[in-house]
């Protein structure tokens, strides 16, 4: 992909929004891509209640680094930080 292309988005306009926000192409384009992206009710646990294993298999989809090392704490803070 070159330096100035962006990937294909799904919600445009969320993605726009997320830029505008000051987000980067790439996050912005990750959130704006997940199915639903845009829809408010989710149904999702708090990260809290969420299993270790679950918040590391959540981390390892949107690509955090060095998950494997992480505690949950750890895990928590990247996932509500990236």
């Amino acid at each position: 992909m070159a330096k100035n292309s962006r990937p294909s988005i799904k919600n445009e306009e969320q993605y726009e929004a997320l830029r505008d926000k000051g987000m980067s192409q790439e996050k912005a384009a990750r959130i704006a891509n997940t199915e639903d992206s845009g829809k408010k009710g989710g149904k999702a646990k708090p990260y809290e209640e969420r299993t270790k294993d679950e918040l590391y298999e959540q981390a390892k989809f949107v690509g955090i680094e060095g998950r494997s090392k992480m505690t949950k704490k750890e895990l928590i803070y990247a996932l509500r930080n990236n």
